[in-house]
């Protein structure tokens, strides 16, 4: 049972008041201002929508990192995907925040307006079906999530592999974590002094893999669930440790996190993919946080199968969004000069807005006008 569940409304609202004091206190005794960043959609939306930005003091900044997968996921991978759905021998079938995303001229929902075969699913093994009912069709899954969202994509390879399935294939831009934290803590820009670390993939991963940022960087990380009070009780612990000088991986959704993750999971991603330099949009190549097919599943990778010529795709241009900047919470959304103006929810230029999870759709819903990080109004 979660806390939340164990409290009435009026004990949670002062569980949550002393919390935000002692945060305060806390942070005047490490005599400095603090930065904290957490990165995952789920926490950024749940974070705005409980106000938790406008209830801490002016001494602890709250940013948003890149935690929202649909954000990261770069022009050339959409650019992609949109060719091979305006292929007649090709069905694509994708969870429904994709057809917004835009590429480089057009998006997956204009596609679809078009005539192109595009199906919603809600798991990629909902695309089993899909192939077995249209054996002389290429069906193609958009294979894009970080770590929660990989064991899937990798048990649809193996059961199109048991079930003898030929033309079942993933588009593979799956991006993993800690690579990016570390890319994070490198870039001089973001300076950061904790993170709050994802609930959903530290379900998957485990706590360990987190451990780098206290043995390389001796910077703290809270694993943390989705609730107000528990996002709270992390950025307690967060404060706690720099005013103490200390810094370690502390775990504060252990009801569902292990230190070993889910082993089981785990096994399934590796045994189809492996780790490889990817992508994120408007961040740049980061070195082993992707994952690409092994050699003995290259028969269900659709790049390797039926690669698309150069000439198919367009060359990439400039639009003036911010989203990287955004992403690594260098800049607030406020700052972009697209947002809410030509960029907005109904009519998205970055990924950033497309997404529910998406910094700049979480703003422009819950936060649009009240402050900016850092300088509340």
């Amino acid at each position: 049972m979660s806390l939340a569940a164990e409290l009435s409304r009026e004990e949670q609202r002062k569980l949550a008041g002393e919390l935000v004091a002692e945060i305060g206190r806390l942070a005047d005794k490490a005599g400095r201002h603090l930065r904290f960043m957490e990165v995952c959609g789920t926490h950024t939306v749940s974070i705005f929508r409980a106000g938790i930005r406008q209830l801490l003091p002016e001494s602890v900044e709250l940013v948003s990192g890149p935690g929202c997968p649909v954000c990261v996921t770069p022009d050339e991978y959409m650019d992609k995907a949109i060719a091979y759905a305006r292929r007649e021998d090709c069905i694509i079938t994708t969870f429904g925040d994709m057809l917004k995303v835009p590429g480089t001229e057009s998006s997956l929902g204009e596609a679809k307006t078009a005539g192109a075969d595009i199906r919603i699913v809600y798991s990629p093994l909902d695309s089993l079906q899909a192939a077995r009912e249209n054996p002389d069709k290429k069906v193609i899954f958009l294979a894009v999530g970080f770590e929660t969202t990989a064991p899937t994509a990798a048990a649809t390879v193996l059961a199109a592999e048991q079930a003898g399935l030929k033309n079942l294939y993933m588009l593979s831009a799956q991006k993993l974590v800690p690579p990016a934290l570390r890319l994070l803590i490198d870039d001089p820009e973001v300076l950061v002094d904790g993170f709050i670390l994802p609930g959903h993939v530290s379900v998957v991963t485990g706590t360990e893999v987190f451990s780098f940022l206290e043995t390389e960087y001796h910077i703290p990380g809270v694993v943390t669930g989705f609730e107000p009070l528990q996002i709270l009780r992390s950025l307690y612990r967060l404060t706690r440790q720099v005013a103490e000088g200390v810094a370690k991986v502390e775990n504060e959704y252990g009801s569902v996190v292990k230190p070993e993750g889910n082993p089981t999971s785990m096994a399934v991603t590796n045994k189809v993919y492996e780790p490889v330099a990817a992508k994120w949009r408007g961040i740049g190549e980061i070195p082993a946080s992707g994952l690409k097919m092994r050699e003995a599943y290259k028969s269900f990778d659709i790049e390797e199968v039926l690669p698309l010529p150069v000439a198919e795709l367009p060359q990439p241009r400039k639009t003036g969004c911010r989203c990287g900047e955004v992403l690594k919470g260098i800049v607030t959304p406020h700052e972009c000069p697209l947002f809410g103006k030509a960029c907005v929810p109904t009519h998205a230029i970055g990924p950033c807005m497309v997404s529910v999870e998406g910094v700049c759709a979480a703003w422009y819903k819950y936060g649009k006008g009240l402050f900016t990080y850092g300088n509340k109004q």
